[in-house]
């Protein structure tokens, strides 16, 4: 399969900080290795990216008590590594571009469930915004550093 003839699936990407500036990250069910992402998923045809931010937000973590603090002007993407290209997606793309926001969660912790109808995490936690390229699968280790530095100007 030549996966450059694949289009990239259009989506959004949510840093969910908590009042002491730590980013939600959860363990994906389908690789539960010691590997954790922010929440994100893909935008629906006719769907605003807001309106899909907040849909897979809910859908993955149950979060609904946010505050947008930035939406990032820039788009970015990420290519699949050819060894998930054809499994990922039901092989229709080759990576993904995302429009990611920076929130502020305004509840508390037990309105977080990830035991959700679709459930994509098995664990969650909040960690140090500097830990996040430590802990990303590799092939959206350049993504989450870029996405760091977005994080750092909003938080200082």
């Amino acid at each position: 399969m030549d996966k450059r003839k694949l289009p990239m699936r259009s989506g959004v990407g949510i840093i969910v900080l908590n009042n002491k500036n730590k980013v939600f990250v959860g363990k994906r069910k389908d690789n539960p290795g010691d590997k954790w992402q922010m929440p994100q998923g893909g935008v629906d045809t006719g769907e605003s990216y807001i309106t899909a931010m907040r849909r897979e937000l809910s859908e993955e973590t149950g979060i609904k008590n946010i505050k947008i603090l930035k939406e990032i002007e820039r788009i970015y993407q990420y290519e699949l590594p050819d060894n998930l290209v054809g499994i990922i997606w039901k092989g229709k793309f080759r990576g993904q571009k995302q429009k990611w926001f920076i929130t502020r969660f305004l509840g508390t912790n037990n309105e977080i469930n990830i035991n959700t109808k679709h459930p994509e995490f098995i664990e969650w936690k909040w960690i140090e915004p500097k830990l996040l390229p430590e802990v990303i699968v590799n092939f959206k280790k350049d993504l989450y550093l870029e996405l760091l530095k977005e994080i750092n100007l909003v938080i200082g």
